[in-house]
């Protein structure tokens, strides 16, 4: 059976997440900051709730969860900890029940952080500020009972083996919650996934396959390789992703997504697996709703 999964936010339904700036907030003294946030976190929380109950009663199995969940957490000068919140207890609750939903309508969560974490980096400022960001989301996780933290590759800087050298070396830092829900994907610039395999191979970290990438950043390998190669490094669910691109293949930017799925773009390898598929599409729930009545899943 295959999983479809909606990505962060709404196009139509009026579900909101809400964030802030770092700007905004340090113009603000410590006790009205910390306000601010807690009445951010909670509203999420909530809308998270909402998110969900949504997924499930309209056959979508998955939901990705926004990375700015609880905003502005790890910066360096507005973030914070949970328990300075003034209602912490109710954030956490109100998450929580986020995993209730999930496990009672038998659905799933996921975390794809930005672009800047980076475990590839030779700057260990920026790994240190990557591994604070993936803590967090990793704590978000265990509230939620999300089961994926899905990241990239990241820079090559000139020597893409140095590079996952590195990636390697700075996977011993992770914590357990963040090790055990950590995946790679390939993305459509540097790391396509026969760069990628190898790692997750050797290490044990699931890999999410975005077909889009890999024909925007082809390599020596099939669709039905990656695909097969793919599958065997999973220990749970397999969670691939799927995109078009927006003015077609032969357009002059493949890489930008389409509001909604070509169907023709679906592999065919695809359909009698047993999987999650994030729909990056940017009509959201809409494009969902459009697979659905295309009578393909």
């Amino acid at each position: 059976m295959i999983r479809l999964g909606l990505c962060c936010k709404f196009e139509e339904q009026p579900i909101k997440f809400y964030t802030t700036t770092a700007t905004a907030l340090l113009k603000l003294n410590k006790e009205e900051a910390l306000h601010k946030i807690s009445d951010l976190c909670l509203k999420n929380a909530e809308s998270l709730q909402k998110a969900l109950i949504y997924c499930a009663r309209n056959n979508i199995g998955s939901f990705r969860v926004n990375s700015q969940i609880l905003p502005v957490k790890t910066h360096p000068k507005a973030g914070y900890d949970i328990e300075e919140l003034p209602e912490s207890r109710a954030i956490i609750k109100a998450f929580e029940k986020c995993k209730s939903i999930i496990k009672e309508h038998h659905l799933r969560a996921t975390f794809h952080p930005d672009q800047f974490i980076l475990l590839s980096s030779p700057n260990d400022e920026v790994t240190r500020r990557s591994i604070a960001d993936l803590d967090y989301q990793a704590q978000v996780s265990e509230w939620i009972g999300a089961d994926v933290i899905n990241i990239h590759g990241g820079g090559s800087y000139g020597n893409k083996l140095q590079a996952l050298d590195q990636v390697a070396r700075n996977l011993k830092r992770l914590s357990k919650a963040v090790r055990s829900r950590l995946t790679f994907e390939n993305d459509d610039k540097t790391y396509t996934p026969q760069d990628l395999l190898p790692l997750c191979q050797k290490e044990g970290i699931p890999f999410v396959y975005d077909v889009h990438h890999h024909r925007c950043n082809p390599d020596k390998l099939s669709v039905e390789q990656v695909t097969k190669l793919a599958l065997a490094t999973w220990d749970r669910e397999p969670l691939f992703h799927i995109s078009s691109p927006k003015e077609g293949w032969k357009g002059p930017n493949t890489n930008r997504h389409h509001d909604y799925i070509d169907i023709k773009d679906f592999p065919k390898c695809w359909r009698r697996l047993n999987i999650t598929i994030e729909v990056e599409a940017k009509a959201k729930e809409l494009a969902i709703r459009h697979l659905h009545k295309s009578n393909s899943f």
